[in-house]
């Protein structure tokens, strides 16, 4: 039996809905198989500056801290997109986060799903089978390295240090064990003095993987490649911006952004969270998909080594699909109607009933 304190960020759009599936299902999960889960919320995101003005508050913080794990949804608000003035913006908060608490590599699955492969934007016999997993390191690169703007010029500096390298490459090497032993590491060697440390560092690392093979590629490459022939990739391993734009692009390979998970481990408390954003335009609709949610409950139960109960929580997942339990922008056409909450109730449910 093993008891777990979740801090719970539901943030922002269509974060409270789906989280509410996400807790559900882990809750379902603690049932079948004696645990205790204890849960405590906190905010984040634009509902945070709205609060306090500040989009990580430190009481927000102090949560993550003395939590086992932090369940985590989506922040966004359109009246911070649509104001180019603002100073304070909700994805401040999901930088300051992975920050504070040292999430220094963001850790994607892609996988395929067999009912849904009609609705991939790529042929089937392109991406069926595809499996494969992004590691995209998080906490340097341009989002955090010395910026300047005015009117007239702007600049962003893309730095990093041999040490954030070789650590990032450390997690994918392990991961790369755990499946099929094959790492690619993507940068831009030819054109960017950081990717060519990238380069370096990596080509040092490798010789301490033997077992792993290990390849190269071009960032405009891997983007290429991806769309021809994603069953290439098992570990993809990446800087922060390139990983940011090859694991969006990723995302959309199984047909919905809504099916995948994610987590960003590091120094501190891990963190589990959909790789969507928070689609304000569907807030309180009931029809935002939860399955992103419900599998990054399930990457946070294998975290912490649960993994028949990991298992059975990709298993409804799968069942719900294949019983066409699905919300509407991956329902068949004439399928029955159902919202965020009926499908992450059916997914506790089949849960509850193994």
């Amino acid at each position: 039996m093993s008891n777990l304190k979740i801090a719970v960020l539901p943030g922002d759009g269509i974060g409270p809905e789906i989280s509410r599936q996400g807790v559900a299902v882990l809750e379902a999960v603690a049932d079948r198989f004696g645990h205790t889960f204890s849960f405590e919320y906190g905010l984040v995101g634009a509902a945070a500056i709205d609060d306090c003005g500040d989009p990580f508050p430190e009481k927000t913080y102090e949560l993550c801290l003395r939590s086992d794990a932090v369940l985590f949804s989506a922040v966004g608000d359109p009246k911070y997109d649509n104001n180019p003035s603002a100073t304070v913006r909700p994805e401040q908060g999901l930088l300051a986060m992975r920050k504070k608490l040292g999430l220094y590599a963001n850790i994607r699955p892609m996988q395929t799903f067999k009912c849904l492969l009609h609705m991939s934007p790529l042929r089937q016999e392109i991406v069926e089978g595809a499996d494969f997993v992004c590691v995209r390191e998080l906490t340097g690169g341009m989002y955090f390295g010395e910026k300047y703007e005015s009117d007239e010029r702007a600049y962003d500096t893309n730095a990093y240090t041999r040490a954030e390298i070789e650590r990032i490459l450390e997690t994918a090497y392990g991961y790369a064990r755990r499946r099929n032993r094959h790492l690619t590491v993507v940068d831009k060697a030819n054109v960017l003095a950081s990717s060519r440390l990238w380069r370096k560092v990596a080509q040092e690392v490798a010789e301490r993987y033997p077992d792993v093979a290990t390849d190269y590629m071009f960032v405009d490459n891997a983007a290429m490649r991806m769309v021809v022939d994603p069953r290439f990739f098992d570990v993809m391993v990446t800087e922060n911006t390139f990983g940011d734009i090859l694991t969006d692009e990723a995302s959309v390979i199984s047909g919905s952004m809504g099916l995948l998970p994610s987590a960003s481990t590091g120094e501190k408390t891990p963190l589990f969270e959909p790789v969507h954003g928070s689609w304000p335009q569907a807030a309180g609709k009931n029809i935002a998909n939860p399955i992103a949610q419900i599998l990054s409950a399930a990457m946070l139960l294998e975290y912490f080594d649960m993994k028949e109960e990991g298992a059975l929580v990709r298993e409804a997942v799968e069942a719900s699909l294949d019983q066409e339990v699905r919300t509407p922008e991956i329902q068949v056409p004439g399928g029955a109607v159902y919202g965020t909450a009926e499908v992450g109730a059916w997914i506790a449910g089949y849960i509850r009933r193994k």
